[in-house]
């Protein structure tokens, strides 16, 4: 059994349980540009969700709710988010797409940024309710992109740096989005608001790039190993001194 998933996957036989991460081997899986435009996404992907759903409660008592009724409000976005979010996971799976479907999250919150311009003291206060609501009930492409870094490693080496590498921008996102919101911006926000509008479509136009990255990279692999006899093909898989990603018969996910 063993022999045979090793076969299916090599570069499963390339560490041990118990094996240790030298410096070298650290320094050589983070610089793995391969696996960059993901963790760039890890960076600005949720931060245009940030800031709305830190600041939901206080938002609801913005508009007039007392604190056992914010508490209340605050419940049904967060039930919905849950239901959204293993939807699109298992979209995702299904249709083996990555890139376009992650990016229903900021698709999804882009308009009700745009919504939320233009909210006053005069807007009716459930109509603000029901458009912070559905933002905070997005659908949360995180376990999409945490598959996506593991897929793309390649190695167990790289695997593991590239999935621990993903959530330390995921942390720093959460770091930087806790600044967006400001005091003399309350309580509406609407400079804040401006800058999670523009995250959002950089988002959109990033996951655009790194479908059509990944596809270039696949394409230029394609080219080469087709331009391999099959005897080539066959001692190159035997003889190669090639890593995870860095191997000819490596396809990287979109």
């Amino acid at each position: 059994m063993v022999n045979r998933i090793i076969r299916d996957d090599p570069g499963k036989g390339g560490m041990h349980n118990r094996q240790a991460l030298s410096p070298r081997m650290l320094w050589k899986s983070f610089t793995d540009w391969d696996l960059w435009p993901i963790y760039l996404i890890g960076l600005t992907n949720q931060m245009p969700i940030e800031p709305p759903q830190t600041y939901l409660t206080l938002t609801l008592r913005n508009l007039g709710f007392d604190t056992t009724e914010s508490n209340l409000l605050a419940v049904p976005p967060v039930v919905l988010g849950i239901f959204n979010l293993l939807l699109l996971t298992i979209i995702s799976e299904v249709i083996h797409n990555r890139s376009f479907v992650a990016m229903i999250q900021n698709v999804w919150a882009l308009p009700l940024l745009v919504a939320l311009l233009f909210f006053s003291k005069e807007s009716n206060q459930w109509a603000q309710y029901a458009v912070s609501a559905l933002l905070v009930a997005f659908p949360l492409a995180h376990a999409i992109h945490a598959s996506w870094a593991s897929r793309n490693a390649g190695s167990v080496r790289t695997r593991t740096v590239a999935t621990a590498g993903y959530n330390m921008m995921v942390q720093l996102s959460r770091i930087i989005s806790a600044q967006i919101y400001r005091d003399d911006d309350k309580p509406y926000y609407y400079r804040g608001n401006r800058v999670l509008i523009g995250i959002a479509v950089w988002n959109i136009a990033l996951y655009f790039f790194t479908y059509a990255y990944y596809r270039w990279r696949n394409h230029q692999r394609d080219k080469v190993w087709k331009a391999m006899t099959s005897q080539e093909q066959a001692e190159y898989l035997e003889t190669t001194t090639d890593e995870g990603s860095a191997r000819l018969d490596f396809r990287f996910a979109t």
